[in-house]
C-alpha cells in the first residue's frame, strides 16, 4: 500500500536520515583525523617562508609587469568567454533536437557568423598591433 501523500513519519525519511548521518559522521571523523596528523602543527623557518611559485623570494614584491601580460590575458579570456557562446548557440539552432524553426535557424546562422567575423577582425587587430609578439 502507497504511503499518504502527506505521510511525515520517520519509516518514509528513514534512509535519507542515515545518509545524513553518515556524511556529518565522516565529516567530523576527518576533520578530526586532519587536526591530529597535521605536519603543520611544527613550525620550521622553511615553512614561515613566503612562497614565490616554486622559485626562492629573491628582490622586491612590487617589480612591474610588462603590459603585454595582462593584453594576453585579456585576449584569453575574451576568446574563452567566445566559446562559452557558441556551445549553446550551435546546441539550441542546429542541435539534436532544435529549439527554433528552420527559417530561424538561418537569422541565428547569419548572426552566428557576424559574431565570429567580429571576434576575427578583433583577433587580426591584435595581431597587427603586435600584442601576440613576446619580446
Amino acid at each position: 500500500m502507497p504511503p499518504e501523500p502527506f505521510d511525515f513519519s520517520l519509516t518514509t525519511y528513514y534512509p535519507i536520515f542515515l545518509f545524513l548521518g553518515a556524511v556529518i559522521g565522516f565529516a567530523v571523523v576527518s576533520l578530526l583525523l586532519s587536526y591530529l596528523i597535521n605536519p603543520g602543527r611544527i613550525t620550521t623557518s622553511v615553512k614561515q617562508m613566503p612562497y614565490e611559485s616554486g622559485m626562492d623570494p629573491i628582490g622586491d614584491a612590487r617589480q612591474q609587469f610588462d603590459v603585454r601580460f595582462y593584453l594576453i590575458a585579456i585576449l584569453f579570456l575574451v576568446f574563452d568567454v567566445e566559446l562559452l557562446f557558441l556551445y549553446p548557440w550551435a546546441v539550441a539552432t542546429y542541435g539534436e533536437y532544435p529549439v527554433v524553426t528552420p527559417s530561424l535557424q538561418t537569422v541565428l546562422f547569419w548572426e552566428g557568423m557576424i559574431f565570429l567575423a567580429t571576434l576575427l577582425l578583433a583577433w587580426i587587430v591584435a595581431w597587427r598591433k603586435g600584442v601576440f609578439r613576446w619580446r
